[in-house]
């Protein structure tokens, strides 16, 4: 039997941590909204916008909500000080993979897509290789265990 002992994070830690979960949380509400988008705002959109919300197969909807819900439960886990925070981080970034692979070379939304999408795509596959690093670290420092 292995003891591991727990050792206090410095307060990065808890801001990282923190802001990482407000990020999520965003993400959250992103996919909520596009899951239950009203007819007036699906209306309200271009054509072609209108047609990729349309069209989008649910597989791609359910990677969206593998990637936000499990960002987000992730970040929990790291406020909780649990290491599975690193796998449910794995989880995330899988269902975003499959997102971003759909809209990038499986579908026309990159002929739709604006600068700030782009950009915002990136960021976002950043961020989940950079929490899936920052768990991993915490993982080796034993501030989560």
């Amino acid at each position: 039997m292995t003891t591991e002992t727990k050792v206090k994070p410095p307060v990065w830690f808890w801001i990282v941590s923190v802001l990482a979960l407000l990020w999520n949380l965003v993400g959250v509400m992103a996919y909520i909204g596009q899951a239950y988008m009203s007819d007036e705002v699906l209306a309200a959109m271009s054509e072609a916008e209108r047609s990729l919300y349309e069209n989008q197969p649910a597989w791609v909807t359910g990677a969206f909500a593998i990637a936000v819900w499990g960002g987000a439960l992730g970040c929990i886990f790291l406020l909780v000080r649990k290491r599975w925070a690193k796998p449910v981080f794995v989880i995330s970034l899988i269902g975003l993979l499959g997102q971003l692979t759909y809209n990038y070379f499986l579908s026309e939304a990159l002929e739709t897509f604006e600068t700030v999408d782009i950009v915002m795509s990136i960021m976002i596959l950043i961020i989940s290789i950079a929490l899936i690093l920052f768990s991993n670290k915490s993982i080796s420092k034993n501030w989560i265990t």
